[in-house]
């Protein structure tokens, strides 16, 4: 009982000596509590450095620059709205409102940003650029949060529950 695995299961024990506290859905809505704050601080840090670390005007040149197979098809006014998308919707998923409405957007921008390094190839160090795989993944995660939901730890669930 080593790892990870090693604790959940000391834990599950100890749980259950006090009545059984984490219960399995209690586990899940908890894990989806991390996995949607996590990708949400994710999509709020790339909106940031659109904005604040790059610059509007920066972004929108690296949109410009940036092709699929040598056509351009992300134009440079597409930066400030990506990062909107990316702030809102990073802000939004931490909450857990309008999960299943914000997903679709940041999986499409998340997709572009991959999609604009396919020629680069798989990894970040195959060549300067970078690769592929970050933007796939993020949008793949915004697949699983659209099709999970939000789970039960919510802004919405917490208000109502607090009279």
């Amino acid at each position: 009982m080593c790892g990870f695995a090693g604790i959940m299961r000391l834990s599950s024990k100890a749980n259950n000596s006090l009545g059984g506290y984490m219960t399995e859905a209690k586990k899940l809505d908890l894990g989806l509590l991390i996995f949607r704050g996590t990708l949400g601080f994710v999509f709020i840090a790339h909106g940031y450095l659109k904005v604040f670390t790059f610059g509007i005007k920066h972004a929108m040149e690296v949109f410009e620059a940036h092709t699929i197979w040598h056509i351009n098809l992300v134009p440079g006014w597409f930066a400030p709205p990506a990062a909107v998308i990316e702030w809102v919707g990073g802000i939004l998923l931490i909450l857990g409102l309008k999960t299943r409405l914000v997903t679709p957007f940041l999986g499409a921008v998340a997709f572009g940003a991959g999609a604009v390094h396919f020629e680069n190839g798989w990894n970040y160090t195959s060549k300067p650029d970078g690769g592929w795989e970050y933007g796939v993944f993020l949008s793949i995660c915004c697949v699983v949060a659209y099709l999970v939901g939000p789970g039960k730890y919510t802004l919405t669930n917490y208000l109502a529950n607090r009279k």
